[in-house]
């Protein structure tokens, strides 16, 4: 699962790509809409800010605002930056790597070679949902749920 952080964070840029044209928009728009506590969010944004997702605005008609195109902003690139790597293993992750203690060879690991599929489909999936995506599929039906 996600954190709360990382699902609080894409909530929020899902409502700052919804309304990017608006210009900035308070956190505390953010935090009723999202139902996001207010101080927990502020934190997120900042993070936001210093990946280089959002800029900020101070004063009359201050707020958060995206500075990247909503197709530039994937799933992948926001849970890895506030949860760490995507992979299950940390055997076969790209940035986080460690060796498997109980790992006696890892050139003829069958489990390592089905998590490194599970990892390249995930991550595929997951750069290809982009924040453009997501708006795209707004109001749609779950299949298969």
């Amino acid at each position: 699962m996600i954190s709360k952080k990382a699902k609080y964070a894409i909530h929020a840029l899902v409502k700052l790509a919804r309304e990017k044209d608006k210009g900035p928009i308070l956190i505390s728009e953010i935090s009723k809409e999202g139902n996001i506590p207010k101080k927990f969010l502020e934190a997120i944004l900042l993070d936001l800010k210093r990946a280089g997702i959002l800029n900020s605005k101070k004063g009359k008609g201050g707020g958060y605002y995206l500075i990247k195109d909503p197709e530039e902003v994937n799933m992948a690139d926001v849970l890895r930056l506030f949860d760490g790597a995507l992979a299950l293993l940390p055997c076969v992750t790209y940035k986080y790597y460690e060796r498997c203690e109980e790992c006696t060879d890892e050139l003829t690991c069958g489990i390592r070679r089905v998590m490194q599929q599970v990892r390249d489909e995930t991550v595929r999936i997951l750069k290809d949902a982009t924040l453009a995506n997501v708006l795209a599929t707004e109001g749609t039906a779950l299949d298969n749920f």
